[in-house]
């Protein structure tokens, strides 16, 4: 990891700096550090850490491939399920709960995107090499959203086609155009996005890839624990506000009780995200790297 990183940050350091360089002294094209040549620093550095590969490979296989398992496994069960089992079988929400293990790996993967460079130093020449602090910043949420947002859209698709084959022997599939179905295919993708970009601004705020993980669990899967310790109905009220909580209700076409609207409980975590990212900004401004 360390080693990966460190290469990767001196070759794209190198590459945005030489724009700097006298005319006789380089043989690229006369030019600035550009918001655009950062994006491409930052796509080069992103593919070139094997992080990257492993943890988008565990979370396209975990989001395209564990619901048609899933299915798999309940239509093979369908003569010992209840009537009552059986009509609250959804297959729309069957497809898109692969997040409930991407998750992890996205989120992990968020929190590395930028404490890598943190724990060996070199966030160093990527901020000597550009002229601002922040422009950095928004180059690597960019991209990281934007892969995220694409694979995991790909691997929901994969997965409510697969899905919707698998249950038709029992003919409870469902279509794209069904009530529902393309809100959770693309809202399965916002969560995991939205999700990915918040552990970079944990990341980017600790500066710590230990920290920034352990920060990421327990704002997502420990804090929700924990509420509902609190007395009734106190810990379902709080409960549907929790980032982890208001944000899924976009991947699913079932309620579960919750008051808040899916767009509106992923604009809520949207926030929460871009909480995050602002405390970020204001660290990496005020801090020395």
């Amino acid at each position: 990891m360390s080693t990966a990183t460190t290469a990767a940050s001196t070759a794209t350091t190198a590459a945005i700096t030489a724009d700097a360089l006298p005319a006789r002294n380089r043989a690229l094209p006369l030019g600035r550090v550009t918001q655009l040549r950062l994006v491409r620093s930052e796509w080069t550095k992103l593919w070139s850490l094997r992080s990257t590969r492993w943890s988008l490979l565990v979370a396209f296989v975990a989001q395209a491939g564990l619901p048609v398992l899933f299915a798999a496994v309940k239509m093979s069960r369908w003569g010992q399920m209840s009537p009552a089992d059986r009509a609250s079988l959804n297959s729309i929400d069957i497809a898109g709960a692969g997040w409930r293990l991407s998750q992890l790996a996205i989120g992990v993967l968020g929190v590395l995107v930028i404490s890598g460079e943190y724990s060996t130093g070199m966030i160093r020449s990527s901020l000597m090499a550009a002229p601002k602090r922040l422009p950095v910043l928004w180059a690597k949420l960019g991209v990281f959203a934007a892969v995220t947002f694409v694979t995991m859209l790909i691997a929901t698709f994969i997965s409510f086609f697969g899905v919707q084959a698998v249950v038709s022997q029992h003919h409870i599939q469902h279509t794209l155009s069904d009530a529902g179905a393309l809100r959770v295919v693309f809202g399965a993708a916002l969560f995991l996005t939205v999700l990915g970009t918040l552990c970079t601004g944990l990341g980017t705020l600790l500066r710590n890839t230990a920290g920034g993980i352990a920060a990421f669990v327990f704002l997502i899967l420990v804090l929700p624990g924990l509420v509902e310790i609190l007395p009734t109905p106190l810990n379902d009220q709080v409960n549907e506000y929790l980032p982890s909580t208001a944000g899924t209700g976009i991947a699913s076409v079932t309620n579960h009780g919750l008051h808040l609207a899916p767009w509106a409980g992923l604009g809520l975590f949207a926030g929460y995200a871009a909480l995050a990212i602002a405390a970020a900004a204001v660290g990496m401004l005020r801090r020395d790297a």
